[in-house]
């Protein structure tokens, strides 16, 4: 009886191993709540920007408890208002225009197992008050149906959302929220578990390789690179950076110049032609006609060559951006000044102890 139970603790364990990747202590917190409340029945909220894998936590919930039935997810924001309830709660025959037949709606179909209702912040007020009937009395009504069908499942939500600041502005019920509320899961930024970007790295890559045998390896520098980035798009974003990674450098290693320069951003210009046409621009700005002053004060780029930046891209992340070029510029002056941070700053011009600080805060070993 003893084996088989150890194996059973062992078996949760390795499943939500599989499903969340990451050994930070961020993430094995995580992991802990995810196995402690896998082990009831409580409607758990998860909350965590975009991209952090909410969904994920989700299902490490499902394969970790005793659920036999499916693992059901829903994105309430991908469905429309006017089709949501039918989505949710199914509909009977003639219950509306092109219902020609009975069917059955998330509810019934999770029954048994778990419902996900991801961004359940963006439910219509007008539907909230018959999910909360459903939660409450484990029992639903089809639309257009009068039957009550029995439910047996677990309830796990999500959302971006404050939903205490929705509860305070009206667009959320407050007995709704208390109601969905019993277990609330945060999860980490990737900023915040840096450490783990090696393992997603690695777990990710795999994946790639099923469709793709053709894949890019990383230095170690290139690796410290990715985790000084910010990831406002956390894991979402990793994995658009390493299918990038992928098609631009196949079978090839990635270096940390690679990193900033090709795949956090814009592509830096390969030909020689581009390379030319790039300073021959930047020295027609200028007007100096000493050659040797030239060479010895060769201009950085031009601040008006960001004039015509909204011409061909969206957007600029303006913070990462500036970082970054903060990172390079420091390294680069303190590989000249031999690792002597006094010569650095003297180089950059600014103060010794705030060289310091910004190496402190950015990560950077002299």
């Amino acid at each position: 009886m003893y084996l088989i139970l150890r194996f059973n603790i062992l078996t949760k364990l390795t499943n939500i191993d599989n499903i969340i990747i990451g050994q930070s202590k961020n993430i094995l917190e995580l992991k802990l709540l995810i196995k402690k409340v896998a082990e009831s029945n409580s409607t758990v909220l998860i909350q965590g920007e975009t991209g952090t894998g909410k969904e994920l936590a989700a299902e490490a919930v499902h394969a970790a408890s005793k659920k036999k039935g499916h693992f059901v997810p829903v994105n309430c924001a991908a469905i429309p208002n006017e089709l949501l309830e039918s989505e949710l709660f199914g509909h009977e025959k003639g219950a509306f225009t092109g219902a020609d037949k009975s069917r059955a709606g998330r509810f019934e179909i999770s029954s048994g197992g778990t419902l996900f209702l991801d961004e359940i912040g963006d439910i219509p007020l007008s539907l909230q008050a018959k999910l909360l009937r459903a939660l409450e009395s484990k029992k639903i009504q089809k639309v257009g149906g009068g039957k009550e069908v029995q439910l047996d499942l677990r309830m796990v939500c999500a959302t971006h959302q404050n939903l205490e600041k929705k509860v305070a502005e009206g667009t959320f019920r407050a007995d709704l929220f208390y109601r969905i509320n019993v277990f609330p899961i945060g999860i980490p930024t990737l900023a915040e578990r840096v450490e783990d970007i090696p393992l997603i790295l690695k777990h990710i890559l795999k994946k790639i390789e099923i469709d793709n045998n053709k894949l890019p390896s990383f230095s170690d520098e290139s690796i410290e690179a990715l985790k000084r980035h910010l990831w406002p798009g956390n894991v979402r974003e990793l994995k658009n950076v390493l299918e990038r990674a992928c098609i631009l450098f196949p079978n090839k290693q990635i270096s940390k110049q690679n990193v900033f320069e090709n795949l956090l951003r814009l592509k830096v210009p390969t030909s020689q032609e581009e390379q030319k046409a790039l300073w021959d621009a930047t020295q027609s700005i200028i007007s100096i006609d000493d050659e040797e002053h030239r060479i010895k004060n060769a201009p950085l780029p031009h601040p008006k060559h960001y004039a015509d930046w909204f011409d061909f891209f969206e957007d600029i992340d303006l913070r990462v951006y500036l970082r970054d070029v903060e990172i390079v510029l420091i390294e680069s002056a303190l590989k000249k000044a031999d690792g002597i941070v006094s010569k650095a700053a003297d180089l950059l011009k600014i103060n010794r102890t705030t060289l310091i600080e910004k190496m402190k805060k950015l990560q950077i070993n002299s």
